[in-house]
């Protein structure tokens, strides 16, 4: 046995403690005081903090210098506004950090010291935040979509036929169908596409399911009309889908919804909803005035309702394009299969619903139409009504690319269209031209006389 049992195990540890011990004593214990918990910045813009560095058991000395770095430098950066070299030796050294946001999101901002080629972490970190800031051409483009929706809307009610809004009051097929695609089925696609594209991003899925729970765009309207659908029943489904959505969508944001981000604190924007029922009805009755005491007036807005609905659907995509080009740089191949997923499913399971059901095909567009279109402005406002900034506007990121890939199978079908009247009509013009053209002008086949077949024979 050993002499000094059982002495030795306290030896041994101490000897393993030991060159812990030295490492220990080497390392500077440094600390860095900021004048801020948080530093908030808005896009392409800088703002400054004031840096303390205190060294306990660290004497510094004069040519010691601090160095800057961030988490993520496309989201911000750091440098120092003043002098980052100590000058005098001491416990403490202070500096003027520049803060400068490059794009949405949150890093963190580290400082470390160097001396003789080694470098030494400082303890403690700066949250930094960057935002994106209230810009006017965002007022610009949002008052300007709703002037002309509204005067879309006026056009409308001069267009709307009413033994036909009748006869859908009369039989409700076209618009209960409407009313599954888009209060079952889409919140219901949303939510699984988006555990299937993001299982590891909370905020995203929300976005998903905050674009369809939303009821009906405004734009399926539009669309309905320009591709030859039912206008009567896609204004229609579109009034019921808005005013279903005070019941449905707290239903569904509060059972689904609490499942997608459980600690989101979810308020439903019943002004914001009844706005936009408002904004609806309101310029749908002025049309519908106009048809009844001004006809001339209603038939002229009718005539230019189509190329007035084209200018208005290019405007919106092309203007949106442009006031959102910063959210682009979050486009990833799973942002764009999501705003691919929702809109084109809820396509094709609201015409084919509405085909197995025996809807006739300008009917089914229109349940089509009705179905894929989400009024993503309400999605929008419920994120940044639910989240902090930045990850409200990170996560809008969805229903922007929802928006954008909204029009792209319309477009595909109406310039179809336009294709196939363009050869339709030139071959019914060649037709009429045949027919028009005098029998002794006509070039008749080479017929030839019995009596010479006769005499080839």
């Amino acid at each position: 046995m050993c002499p000094i049992w059982p002495l030795h195990l306290i030896i041994l540890y101490l000897l393993a403690l030991c060159p812990l011990w030295v490492i220990c004593q080497e390392l500077p214990n440094l600390i860095a005081n900021f004048s801020t918990s948080t530093v908030e910045v808005h896009m392409d813009e800088h703002d400054y903090v004031n840096l303390v560095v205190h060294a306990y058991g660290y004497g510094m000395q004069p040519g010691d210098t601090f160095s800057l770095s961030t988490a993520n430098s496309h989201v911000a950066t750091a440098e120092w506004n003043s002098t980052y070299q100590v000058t005098e030796a001491g416990n403490e050294w202070g500096g003027r950090v520049r803060v400068k946001g490059n794009f949405l999101g949150r890093t963190d901002l580290h400082v470390e010291a160097n001396r003789g080629g080694q470098t030494y972490p400082v303890n403690n970190t700066l949250p930094i935040i960057v935002t994106r800031p209230v810009r006017v051409i965002d007022t610009v483009f949002t008052s300007s979509v709703a002037t002309f929706v509204s005067l879309i809307f006026i056009n409308f009610g001069c267009a709307m036929h009413w033994p036909t809004v009748k006869e859908v009051v009369k039989r409700p097929i076209g618009p209960l169908i409407g009313m599954v695609g888009q209060f079952l089925f889409m919140p219901l696609i949303s939510f699984g596409l988006g555990f299937l594209i993001f299982p590891h991003w909370p905020e995203m899925r929300l976005g998903m399911f905050f674009t369809g729970v939303s009821p009906g765009g405004g734009a399926s309207n539009i669309w309905t009309f320009i591709l030859g659908g039912n206008l009567n029943l896609s204004l229609a489904m579109t009034s019921m889908s808005t005013l279903l959505s005070f019941a449905v969508m707290p239903a569904w944001l509060f059972s689904l919804g609490q499942v997608v981000f459980a600690n989101a604190h979810i308020g439903v924007p019943y002004t914001r909803i009844a706005t936009f029922v408002a904004g609806l009805l309101a310029p749908l009755a002025a049309g519908l005035a106009l048809q009844r005491w001004t006809p001339k007036l209603a038939s002229f807005m009718v005539r230019i309702l189509k190329g007035f609905s084209t200018s208005l659907l290019l405007f919106i995509i092309v203007f949106a394009i442009i006031t959102n080009l910063y959210i682009f740089e979050l486009f990833t191949w799973e942002i764009i299969v999501a705003g691919m997923g929702i809109p084109w499913l809820g396509y094709v399971f609201g015409y084919a619903l509405a085909r197995i059901l025996k809807q006739p095909h300008p009917d089914a567009l229109a349940i089509s139409i009705e179905t894929g279109i989400q009024n993503t402005g309400i999605s929008i406002f419920l994120l940044r009504y639910a989240l902090d900034q930045p990850e409200a506007d990170l996560t809008t990121v969805v229903p922007v690319s929802v928006a954008i890939m909204t029009p792209i199978p319309m477009t595909c079908i109406y310039i179809y269209q336009k294709i196939s009247a363009c050869i339709a009509n030139r071959n019914q013009h060649k037709k009429i031209v045949e027919d028009l053209t005098p029998v002794s002008e006509r070039v008749e086949p080479d017929v030839v006389p019995a009596a010479d077949v006769e005499k080839r024979s």
